[in-house]
């Protein structure tokens, strides 16, 4: 029978995954075959995986990634030049340990976004943290911070992210101001945190979309170094999209 105080007492304890076990426990009359420590065993490891699944439920709630990606969904059928033995090896977090970055380029549509959101989805179960930003209007949020105030608070939190995902690289048409944040922001995150990018241009025109030479040399310095380019090409994935009434395609 469930000791009802020793349940409660965990409850209020906050070691619901133990609690819960106990009573489950209770409930299996084999179990009690089992000796203490074996017992005990299962309750902690009970409490350890609830204790994981809650943490990393709040790393992708608080990642804001775009899309729900996850690695079992990708498609490497599709024509598009995506590695699969290189994608599956990025899976794996090394490059995160590592502080290197990802850039992902390619036509629209190619499925650039859900990769970056399948990796950092995988970064998030590894124990690291995400978070999604649109650079275009991550840069409009920096000019936003510069007037109110919060400029070198939120610069602190991007700075602070293991991986920190840039949509869009290329679309924003960039002032002096904002190649300056970009500069800061990828400046504080060089060899302590990791990048991933995802853009239409390919890489060799980044230079010149930054427009500022002697500014895009420091940037791209800070940015391609020690980074995993994936370039893909290919029919746009929308095309194939099934209708509505079917199942939706993995990217």
């Amino acid at each position: 029978m469930l000791n009802h105080p020793t349940y409660e007492r965990l409850t209020q304890l906050r070691l619901t995954g133990m609690a819960r076990a106990l009573a489950e426990q209770a409930q299996h009359p084999d179990l009690q075959a089992l000796t203490f420590e074996e017992r005990l065993g299962l309750l902690v490891e009970r409490e350890a995986d609830e204790r994981h699944n809650r943490q990393t439920s709040t790393r992708l709630r608080r990642a804001r990634l775009k899309q729900t990606a996850v690695a079992e969904d990708i498609d490497y059928r599709h024509p598009r030049g995506l590695d699969r033995a290189l994608f599956r090896r990025l899976l794996a977090g090394d490059w995160v340990r590592g502080h290197q970055n990802i850039l992902i380029t390619g036509p629209t549509g190619v499925g650039k976004t859900y990769l970056a959101c399948a990796l950092a989805n995988a970064a998030c179960r590894q124990g690291y943290t995400a978070l999604y930003q649109r650079l275009p209007r991550l840069l409009e949020e920096l000019a936003i911070a510069h007037a109110d105030g919060r400029f070198l608070k939120l610069m602190a939190t991007l700075a602070r992210v293991d991986v920190l995902i840039l949509d869009d690289w290329g679309l924003a048409i960039l002032d002096g101001e904002r190649r300056r944040d970009l500069l800061e922001l990828l400046d504080e995150r060089y060899q302590t945190r990791s990048t991933l990018v995802t853009s239409q241009l390919p890489v060799a025109h980044w230079h010149d979309a930054l427009g500022d030479p002697t500014l895009a040399d420091a940037i791209l310095d800070r940015l391609v170094h020690h980074a995993h380019p994936l370039t893909l090409a290919g029919e746009s994935l929308r095309k194939i999209q099934p209708r509505l009434t079917e199942e939706p395609t993995p990217a």
